[in-house]
This record gives C-alpha cells, sequence and structure tokens, in this order.
C-alpha cells in the first residue's frame, strides 16, 4: 500500500503530517532554494499554507488534529512536492521579496533577484536623491516584481517593464493591479530595447544567465520554469552583452545600468576588459550584479 495512502489513517496532528513531510523530502532528496533552503522550512510552510494558518506561527498548531479533508489536501500537496518536484510557490501561487508578496505561476521564473537589495539607497551615490529617478526600466521584467520594487523606491518615477514573454507579461499584469499601480507600470512586450524610445535615469535588469553547461545539469525544480528566463547561450552572456551594447542610448546623461549576470564575473571582466564595473554588495556577495554609468558606456 502506498505511504500516501496509509498516512491519513495514521497521521492526526499537525505535528505528524511536519514529520511526515519532512521525511519524504529528504527521502525524494529534493532539491530547494525557491523560498527555503532545507525540507523542514519547505514542509512547514506548505502545510500552513494548505491549512488556511498564519505561516509564521507554527508552534500554537503543532498538536492540532486536521480533518479528514484537511488530511487530504495536506497529504496531496506534499506529494506534489516530493512526486512531481513542483516548486513550493507554483503550488501556493507565492512568492516573496523583502515585505513585497507576489503571485506566481509555471509562467514565470520564480522570483529570487538580489537586485531588490540595491533600491533606494544602495544607489545613493549615483542617484542621490530617489526623486531623481523620473523615468525607469525594468528588462526582462517576469512576474513584475522589480518593476513594483522600483515604483516603491521611487515615488516620482514612470516605470516601463519590458519582457519578450507574453505569457510572464500576464503574470506581471496580476501582481500590477494587485499593487494598483496600473497607471504607474507600463507592460511592453518586446525583446529588450526593440521599439523603445524613452531615455531613463535607472535600467535594471535580471535577464536569462545560465550557461549551457549549467542548463544541462540543472536539478528537476528548476527545469519547471520557463528555460526562456534561465538560458544565455554557451557562456551565459548572450542576452547581457546585447544590454551592455545598447543601454547608454537609453539613458539619459547622468543614468545608470544596474544588471545581475549570476556567476559569471569572470566571464563578463574577460568578455568587457575595458569597462569599469562596479561590484554591488548584497547578501549574496559582491560578484553578482554590476553597475554602469550612461558615461562609461560610452566608453566602451
Amino acid at each position: 500500500m502506498s505511504v500516501y495512502l496509509s498516512a491519513a489513517d495514521q497521521l492526526h496532528t499537525v505535528r505528524d503530517f511536519l514529520r511526515f513531510a519532512v521525511s519524504r523530502f529528504n527521502e525524494a532528496e529534493l532539491v530547494f532554494g525557491h523560498g527555503s533552503d532545507n525540507a523542514y522550512d519547505e514542509a512547514a510552510y506548505l502545510i500552513l499554507h494548505q491549512l488556511h494558518l498564519p505561516l509564521n506561527q507554527l508552534d500554537p498548531f503543532l498538536d492540532a488534529r486536521l480533518l479528514p479533508e484537511e488530511k487530504t489536501s495536506v497529504l496531496d500537496i506534499i506529494d506534489k512536492r516530493a512526486n512531481e518536484r513542483i516548486p513550493a510557490p507554483y503550488l501556493t501561487h507565492q512568492a516573496w521579496q523583502g515585505d513585497f508578496e507576489f503571485y506566481v505561476d509555471e509562467r514565470v521564473l520564480i522570483p529570487r533577484s538580489f537586485i531588490y537589495e540595491l533600491m533606494g539607497k544602495p544607489l545613493h551615490a549615483w542617484i542621490e536623491h530617489e526623486e531623481l529617478v523620473h523615468r525607469a526600466l525594468d528588462l526582462c521584467t517576469g512576474s513584475g516584481t522589480l518593476a513594483i520594487q522600483l515604483a516603491h523606491y521611487y515615488p516620482a518615477a514612470q516605470i516601463d517593464a519590458v519582457d519578450i514573454s507574453l505569457d510572464a507579461l500576464e503574470v506581471a499584469a496580476i501582481n500590477i493591479e494587485a499593487y494598483d499601480l496600473k497607471e504607474r507600470i507600463h507592460l511592453i512586450h518586446t525583446d529588450l530595447f526593440n521599439g523603445v524610445d524613452e531615455r531613463y535615469d535607472l535600467i535594471i535588469a535580471n535577464p536569462p544567465y545560465v550557461d549551457a553547461d549549467s542548463m544541462s545539469r540543472l536539478p528537476e525544480e528548476y527545469r519547471k520554469e520557463p528555460s526562456i528566463a534561465l538560458g544565455s547561450g554557451s557562456d551565459g552572456l548572450d542576452i547581457v552583452r546585447r544590454i551592455i551594447q545598447e543601454a547608454a542610448a537609453h539613458l539619459n546623461p547622468h543614468g545608470v545600468l544596474v544588471v545581475e549576470i549570476g556567476h559569471n564575473r569572470d566571464a563578463l571582466e574577460h568578455a568587457f576588459p575595458k569597462l569599469p564595473f562596479t561590484w554591488l554588495t548584497t547578501s549574496g556577495g559582491d560578484g553578482f550584479v554590476f553597475l554602469l554609468t550612461c558615461e562609461q558606456l560610452k566608453n566602451q
């Protein structure tokens, strides 16, 4: 008999189901990184979500007994995570960056960019006051998460959010409407700068940057995400090259470009040896996000 069939009879409390989920996740050797980094935290999150309980209050409910229909619901989401290896945010349609919550589904990359950490004060050396950003551009916007945070940190800005994927822009529209930002964030379906005629004070981009070798070795959880949002040629820099080569024509004289490039710092500096990249410090380190000014880009 399947372990899941017997579980409904043998498990009764939240504590029981938490133990069961952690065991199943470890047994399946799941890969994490889409919101949590271990089996226990992911199990707790999925169970609390499924039971419509506060996500930050596990202890008060550990010994609560589940109704039969609640058992079925919790076992179903544990089964999908363990056996189908669907990332947790696709199961719950929830993702967070900082204090911001977003809707996500299989049409978009699950948000995990470091760029959100850099908006506002961390960029004061280049943008002294947030009110100086009148127009901003979010390239490869995906679910629109960074565009929404741009609107929060730069209250005077009108924001264009670009993506080549219509599916992604549909998800972005859901999030933009949820934050009541339709008047400030404008979605554009195009390939990077194609057809974009504006000049911006700030351009950000979290483009595809996974190289071909890494793409071939991605864990199954990451293969659930749209490949168009991950892979970028043999060295992972196909899209970044285009952004660097074209950005100056779309920046105001004092504008800046901020781009996330994953683990490709060495390859990027080798490809553009004359560019004086500024590497910004994030929670992941100082090798994942670079900044260039309009002047620096023009002189490359």
